[in-house]
């Protein structure tokens, strides 16, 4: 990071509640000229009235090109030729269910906001980033590294979000810009009461034949869920993986909240799929 910069400038995804919110502010606090990507401006008011005027909200679907194009526009003439010192894309969804019955319009809808979104505004902020050697932290999960039964379709797009970093950050070594993963487990923000009634959605959308299939595990699943968002990390122990990947002279490629995570994505992954799938079994008390 440039520290001529006086106020080096950051884009944030996601920023309306969460993970994105708390980023977006604890960045303001530390000096940084912040874009708050938020879907309403309603959003984008509140998160004003917590902060400096060096926080500017921008209406930013990731979904939507215009909106996408709309904000380089504004960032770019904002930031005056400065270029972008880092892109936190924290954007995304998580859809659940099982994968026989999921509708595929939701499937797509899910990689078209965890996975062709984020890439579709790396597209975009990568110019501005290449201007003063920026970085880039993509918000994935330990998701992204093994897939709990009936989250097929988040752990899916974080998969490929994955992939999209390896990719990234080999691809644009050349003009020092940096791609670093941040994978969180369980955090406690309004995704899960999203996720929830996103799920109701989809349970009325599905064939009830179908349902009376998983019925059993999907009742044990509703368990362990309330049970992972009661335990679930407060969001400033992410914000404080995101906040040292962006400042540190040498960030990680990769940041775990905890041991325990990192040896979920890691050393669990060594052990045959069949014992694997014994532990998940065993874990959720699933038969």
């Amino acid at each position: 990071m440039d520290n001529k910069i006086p106020h080096p400038a950051v884009v944030i995804t996601g920023a309306s509640t969460g993970i994105g919110e708390a980023t977006a502010l604890e960045l303001d606090r530390r000096g940084f000229q912040v874009f708050a990507g938020v879907r309403t401006a309603e959003a984008g008011k509140r998160l004003q009235a917590q902060s400096s005027p060096l926080l500017s909200p921008l209406i930013l679907d990731v979904t939507d090109t215009s909106q996408i194009a709309a904000a380089l526009e504004f960032v770019r003439e904002k930031t005056g030729g400065q270029g972008l010192a880092a892109l936190v894309n924290n954007a995304g969804i998580a859809i659940s269910g099982p994968l026989e019955i999921i509708p595929l319009a939701e499937f797509r809808r899910q990689l078209e906001v965890n996975v062709i979104g984020q890439l579709a505004v790396n597209q975009a902020f990568i110019p501005l980033l290449r201007t003063c050697r920026g970085r880039i932290v993509n918000v994935s999960s330990v998701n992204g590294a093994f897939a709990a039964p009936y989250l097929g379709p988040y752990a899916a797009s974080k998969f490929a979000l994955e992939a999209l970093s390896d990719a990234l950050r080999i691809e644009l070594r050349q003009w020092g810009i940096k791609v670093i993963v941040v994978a969180p487990g369980a955090i406690k923000t309004p995704i899960w009461d999203k996720s929830a009634e996103t799920a109701e959605k989809i349970t009325q959308s599905v064939s009830p034949e179908g349902l009376k299939l998983y019925a059993a595990d999907l009742d044990v699943w509703r368990q362990v869920v309330l049970d992972v968002a009661r335990k679930a990390d407060p969001v400033e122990k992410v914000v404080e993986k995101i906040v040292h990947a962006l400042t540190s002279a040498r960030p990680r490629a990769r940041y775990y909240l905890h041991f325990s995570q990192r040896f979920l994505c890691r050393g669990f992954k060594t052990l045959p799929e069949s014992l694997r799938d014994w532990f998940i079994r065993r874990g959720m008390g699933l038969r």
